[in-house]
């Protein structure tokens, strides 16, 4: 007796201005006895894995921006770690500015990563530009402070 299996693989990727990407994948696949079932699972498994990460990666429109971004903007490391070199790959400036915010709010720093890693599939210190703006403004809110002004939009004056 053959057994059809129908198998979906997804994921969601957090995005700046509170949008978010999402993408997922299904196959139909037919084994010939139940006892091949966890063999044609994982193989399966694999395969969506690799075929949603590999198209994940292009966010396209993202709210907020004037065109879509490179289609380097967002990439899904295979794991969550730091880099080994210590750098970060946002600006010197945000970076200075997420561990001003994170010191001077006494924030529990794995839990600012986790926030990272929960709104942008990443760690802080892999954030690029844009990803580092959206956490930035996050921390501020946190702290009860202003997000910081968008590109483009008009200065408060004081009166």
């Amino acid at each position: 007796m053959a057994v059809l299996l129908e198998l979906t693989y997804g994921k969601k990727l957090g995005l700046p201005m509170y949008s978010s990407h999402n993408f997922s994948v299904s196959l139909k696949a037919e084994v010939a006895s139940l006892d091949d079932i966890p063999g044609e699972v994982r193989r399966v498994y694999d395969i969506l894995q690799q075929s949603v990460d590999e198209q994940i990666v292009h966010p396209g429109f993202i709210p907020g921006m004037e065109e879509a971004p490179p289609s380097n903007v967002v990439q899904m490391p295979t794991q969550a770690h730091k880099p080994t070199n210590g750098d970060w790959t946002c600006s010197p400036k945000q970076k200075e500015l997420i561990l001003k915010l994170v010191d001077e709010n006494q924030m529990d720093r794995h839990k600012v990563d986790q926030l990272a890693q929960e709104r942008f599939g990443r760690g802080v210190t892999l954030l690029n530009k844009l990803e580092a703006s959206g956490l930035i403004d996050e921390l501020m809110k946190l702290s009860g402070r202003e997000p910081t002004r968008k590109r483009g939009a008009p200065q408060r004056r004081a009166a």
